[in-house]
């Protein structure tokens, strides 16, 4: 029997037309961090406090300034701050001579009656102030990022299904589509219920984008350069989330930012005509005519024209033999086998720990004394020689090495900083660095293990899965992190073990350096 990669290596199995494929993932796969990551800008909460102008109604107060407005009208918070929920119910005038009332309690306010005055010094326009998502409705602001996520969830599923059943590359067009136009729909929003449903869809159809063009890329390159592709596809998020520091820089309005992050989506749609489609999954479906229109392009592409008569319909038959082409596969393979049932619940485990410890650090990392443009900048840079050092291990090492050592050594930075006295910021906040540098690795390992553990037939249905698993781990970061409320150090506590027991899951795992991809289910049983 004929393996793929021995075909594959006939024809070059990276060279040009390989190379063509990872510029047109790279391409498409920018917008998706920014938008992950959208929220911390476009839900930024402004200073704010309410509106008095509806207390103009004497010539006495249309004669102070604006600073003295802002006094006489609204109350001052323990820490000095103006009050942002609160307001005088009449013009305390005393207060201009004697501020000493700002804590009698007898001094009646009222919660903001006409709404809110916001400082528009940083941003133009956010959900916030076009909402009014303040106050009593903050927690609608919060939800934002929760529904996208949601919508990724369940995105990602639907996705890898689809992939699995109707091919790469169609899928792959149709999330860049529908993704495109339903964050551009995002945008001009007239609600925030309108919004929230937008937010969502676009989360639903834009996760398609990556779960799709990580596994078309892994499928099309030789055992050698597998690695290559899987720090190339994580080397795009950090890219992307550099980028992002400066778009959100320059665009303080939420309506274009939205646009400006998805607007390279549509040169990711004109690129896509080049987008060849999976060959192995072309012959594990039995389209052997179009496995070999791909691979005679791929050959002529790698100047290896002299194995073109080794690209045959028979040939190719032979690469496939212990399946059923006719048959169709889903989610329900994942579960009815047991040794797939028994993957899929590790690699799923491992995904969500993985996903969760990343943004809790992530969400939590404070101190740095930045800006928000600059400590977004500083996330994206952290990255990257975590994921270069990763790189370079997989080969030495094996990928389930530096998947499970990178989740432990996270660990040990978490339970580090549980024991480090908070009045030690700087320390605190270089152990949460570097925490974030080792999370990065062991996902950047995560996306290239997982793709190389699940057969061709079911890979982009496992990766469906193991993706929805890593979102649900993202949405209940911020919850993990409530938990400050109860102990100051619970969160940490908590991230802590999440990582170590996805050290402990990875261990569990086969490992892949320099293996053949599996090709159907009967590999999985027969020899992983």
């Amino acid at each position: 029997m004929v393996k793929f990669e021995d075909l594959l290596c006939d024809i070059n199995g990276f060279g040009r037309f390989q190379i063509m494929i990872i510029i047109i993932s790279f391409i498409g796969r920018f917008t998706m961090p920014c938008h992950f990551l959208l929220n911390n800008f476009i839900a930024a909460v402004p200073a704010h406090h309410c509106d008095y102008s509806h207390l103009d109604h004497s010539d006495r107060f249309m004669n102070l300034s604006q600073a003295e407005k802002l006094v006489v009208s609204i109350p001052v918070e323990e820490d000095g701050n103006p009050s942002s929920c609160r307001i005088f119910k009449e013009p305390q005038y005393q207060l201009l001579e004697n501020s000493s009332i700002m804590s009698c309690p007898d001094v009646s306010t009222v919660p903001c009656p006409k709404g809110w005055i916001y400082d528009n010094s940083t941003f133009k326009s956010t959900l916030t102030s076009q909402w009014d998502l303040v106050c009593d409705k903050r927690g609608k602001n919060k939800a934002t990022a929760t529904i996208f996520f949601v919508g990724v969830m369940f995105g990602a599923m639907t996705f890898g299904l689809l992939s699995d059943r109707f091919g790469r590359r169609i899928t792959l067009l149709l999330s860049y589509v529908s993704g495109m136009l339903f964050a551009v729909a995002s945008a001009f929003s007239t609600t925030y219920l309108m919004f929230a449903v937008l937010r969502f869809m676009t989360g639903f159809c834009i996760t398609g984008i990556v779960i799709v063009s990580a596994v078309l890329s892994v499928e099309w390159v030789d055992i050698e350069h597998r690695k290559l592709v899987g720090v190339i596809d994580s080397l795009s998020w950090t890219f992307g989330n550099t980028v992002f520091a400066l778009i959100a820089y320059f665009v303080r309005d939420w309506r274009w930012l939205i646009l400006s992050v998805t607007s390279p989506v549509l040169l990711g749609i004109i690129t896509w005509r080049w987008m060849p489609e999976s060959a192995r999954w072309l012959i594990a479906n039995g389209k052997l005519t179009e496995a070999q229109k791909h691979l005679k392009k791929c050959a002529k592409m790698n100047n290896r024209k002299e194995s073109l008569h080794m690209v045959t319909p028979e040939a190719l038959s032979c690469i496939v033999v212990t399946e059923k082409r006719d048959r169709t596969y889903s989610y329900m393979d994942l579960i009815r086998i047991p040794k797939l049932r028994s993957l899929a619940c590790r690699t799923g485990l491992l995904w969500f720990c993985v996903a969760n410890a990343f943004y809790g650090i992530s969400f939590n990392i404070t101190g740095f004394g930045l800006n928000m443009y600059l400590t977004q900048f500083t996330y994206a840079i952290v990255e990257l020689p975590a994921k270069v050092s990763a790189y370079f291990l997989w080969d030495r090492i094996g990928r389930r090495p530096v998947q499970g050592g990178a989740q432990f050594l996270v660990a040990l930075c978490l339970a580090a900083n549980i024991f480090i006295p908070r009045d030690m910021a700087v320390f605190r906040t270089v152990m949460a660095i570097i925490g974030k540098g080792f999370s990065s690795a062991a996902f950047g390992t995560l996306v290239l293990y997982s793709s190389e553990l699940y057969p061709t037939v079911l890979r982009q249905n496992g990766m469906g899965y193991n993706s929805f698993m890593a979102r649900l781990g993202v949405a209940l970061a911020p919850l993990v992190l409530l938990l400050e409320d109860v102990w100051s150090e619970l969160p940490q506590v908590v991230l802590c073990c999440v990582a170590a027991v996805g050290g402990l899951v990875a261990r569990t795992l086969s490992e892949t350096r320099n293996r053949c991809l599996p090709e159907t289910i009967a590999d999985i049983e027969k020899h992983w």
